[in-house]
């Protein structure tokens, strides 16, 4: 499981990647206020546009290398790289799919908290992981019996 730590990390990688800075929460805010509402909807923006800048990028490096090499190692090696980018454009296009939930969610004010028990998922968690969907409560057993059920 997770601690303080490793969250803090994971919240920095995240939301640096992005150019967004950790949300300051104050003392006795409201959980999912307008302002927490907003800076997640532009977590969740950031991250889609720039996962499509990459889909882009991606179209345009395949047909720019695509070539017909005489060599079949040469030819070998361009389809091995074309097929591992297209694998991880795949999991984009499922992690996409989840940034279009999320936002979905916070259209429907269902943002934030946990689909199984009802509870708030925590800024820190949001941060680290925007697309959660799980307290981390929820999330742990859901690994304990998914690792039960795969033995």
């Amino acid at each position: 499981m997770p601690n303080k730590e490793t969250a803090k990390v994971a919240t920095a990688t995240t939301l640096g990647a992005l150019g967004i800075a950790p949300y300051k929460e104050e003392d006795g805010e409201e959980y999912m206020n307008e302002s927490q509402v907003a800076h997640f909807r532009a977590i969740l923006e950031a991250w889609k546009k720039q996962l499509m800048e990459e889909v882009d990028r991606t179209v345009t490096h395949m047909k720019d290398e695509a070539a017909n090499f005489p060599d079949p190692v040469d030819r070998a090696s361009q389809e091995e790289e074309f097929s591992i980018e297209l694998r991880t454009r795949d999991r984009e296009r499922k992690l996409l799919k989840k940034i279009g939930k999320s936002i979905t969610a916070i259209d429907e004010e269902d943002y934030g908290y946990c689909e199984s028990c009802g509870v708030e998922i925590g800024i820190r968690r949001l941060e680290a992981r925007p697309t959660a969907t799980l307290c981390i409560d929820c999330k742990t057993l859901d690994e304990i019996k998914e690792k039960h059920v795969n033995r």
